[in-house]
């Protein structure tokens, strides 16, 4: 259920009320008692969406899905390889100060 804001066109006094959105606008004010109550047209708040759907990658299609696993499993052979590479350096540079 939203909140709206409200404001007296006579007494200006401004408040929210939690209401269902089916729900008739106020008419009322709860201050002043006159009937001059107008609903604000509010800024809304932002949304958060939780689990799992509601990003782009959850949609991909299967194709897309193997050409990325593909290519993740391409990256991580670089990966190791470079690592292999900075121990057979990090060994020869020891051995050249050892003498």
């Amino acid at each position: 259920m939203p909140t709206y804001e409200y404001e007296c066109q006579s007494c200006e006094h401004r408040f929210d009320e939690f209401q269902s959105i089916t729900a008739k606008p106020l008419k009322k004010c709860p201050e002043c008692g006159r009937l001059k109550l107008q609903r604000l047209i509010g800024g809304g708040a932002g949304l958060i969406f939780k689990g799992s759907g509601f990003y782009i990658t959850d949609y991909r299609s299967d194709s897309y899905k193997a050409g990325a696993k593909a290519d993740s499993g391409k990256g991580s052979d670089s990966k190791d390889g470079s690592k292999s590479k900075s121990k057979e350096s990090g060994s020869s540079k020891g051995s050249g100060k050892a003498d």
